[in-house]
């Protein structure tokens, strides 16, 4: 038997966590590491809540660990750094996206992609390099190696920042490394809810001509009068989809539901990318035919590098581009995951950690 979660390290912390398959989050006292030498320990002032803590803490990919506190858009204060920290001091605003550990020495690590690294440790719910169980952002106090942490820019809201850490980057990192980044290219976005929203932001950032497609009509004003998209298409009207074939550089797929992806090869130009970030429980369809009359391509994509991390938060600051969120009380978490269920949010729930989480005795 190991070591219970508060008594595994010196540092006491305090958050929220799920203890079985039921997903109910509760109080939960566990610890953290001490302030290694390349480590940066902050307060934790805000975490996002990704759809992703939803499948974890009710193991619907099969892979959970209990207890899970969730949370990898964590962002805070430094408070504490080891002696051979280089990059950051006691007061710096700091973030910690979904990774904490990498090998740092394969293919992937060499070249910033640590997201593809096959022995990543991932923010919460995975096994450290000691062999401890990680925790997340849904808790007082962080404590992580520098290179897993990224700088806040001065003026950049800590709140509105959280959710880049996870939705921004999984949706800036293929913009970029597909190429549909260019100004005047015509990109769709599929589906306008915690990532959707956030690439409409990015790529009209870069210059790019934005279309929203989704199944819902009513959320065209939302997509056109407030995020700046330059059209809608409800992907359920024939008519309006035939209109728009063939006119589309790419698309950045971000539903995770089984959906049709014939559809929206129909969109694309002749060398037009398909870029999935979905993760659908059940496997899509995918003719081959559209793809080898256009020379079109399907990819994906999964979060970003460190380095990429760090160049998008930079972005996203030099732009103002935050996400659009809905603050909550750490009591209020339950709730927020029944509403997130149900995308009942506009678009990401963001704790507020530092004024609500209380240590109870």
């Amino acid at each position: 038997m190991g070591q219970a979660p508060e008594q595994e390290h010196p540092k006491n912390a305090f958050g929220w966590a799920a203890r079985d398959t039921s997903g109910v989050l509760s109080p939960f006292h566990f610890s953290r590491r001490a302030t290694g030498e390349k480590d940066v320990t902050f307060k934790v002032t805000h975490c996002g809540i990704c759809h992703s803590d939803l499948h974890l803490i009710k193991n619907e990919w099969g892979n959970a660990i209990y207890p899970i506190v969730p949370g990898h858009e964590i962002v805070g204060v430094v408070t504490e750094v080891g002696s051979k920290v280089s990059k950051f001091k006691v007061g710096d605003k700091v973030g910690v996206g979904c990774m904490v550990g990498s090998c740092r020495s394969c293919d992937s690590c060499a070249i910033d992609l640590e997201n593809y690294c096959p022995k990543v440790i991932m923010t919460y719910a995975s096994k450290y390099h000691d062999g401890t169980i990680t925790y997340g952002g849904y808790s007082d106090t962080m404590v992580a190696d520098e290179h897993f942490v990224v700088r806040i820019p001065e003026g950049a809201p800590l709140d509105a920042t959280a959710p880049l850490l996870c939705a921004g980057i999984t949706v800036y990192s293929p913009l970029r490394f597909y190429g549909l980044d260019k100004p005047g290219m015509h990109v769709g976005v599929v589906g306008l809810g915690g990532l959707g929203h956030v690439a409409v932001k990015f790529a009209k950032a870069m210059g790019v001509k934005v279309t929203v497609i989704s199944t819902s009509p009513s959320k065209k004003s939302e997509a056109v009068e407030r995020l700046g998209a330059d059209s809608f298409l409800v992907s359920r009207d024939q008519d309006e989809m035939q209109a728009a074939m063939g006119t589309m550089d790419g698309i950045i797929d971000t539903v995770s539901a089984v959906h049709p992806l014939m559809p929206l090869i129909g969109l694309l130009k002749s060398q037009g990318k398909l870029v999935l970030l979905g993760a659908p429980e059940k496997p899509l369809e995918l003719p081959a035919f559209p793809l080898l009359t256009g020379e079109k391509i399907v990819g994906g994509s999964l979060i970003g590098g460190l380095k990429e991390t760090q160049e998008m938060i930079d972005f996203a600051a030099k732009h103002n581009i935050r996400a659009d969120i809905e603050v909550i009380p750490a009591d209020y978490v339950n709730t927020a995951m029944e509403r997130l269920a149900k995308a009942d949010v506009r678009y990401r729930f963001v704790i507020d950690v530092a004024n609500t989480m209380k240590s109870t005795p």
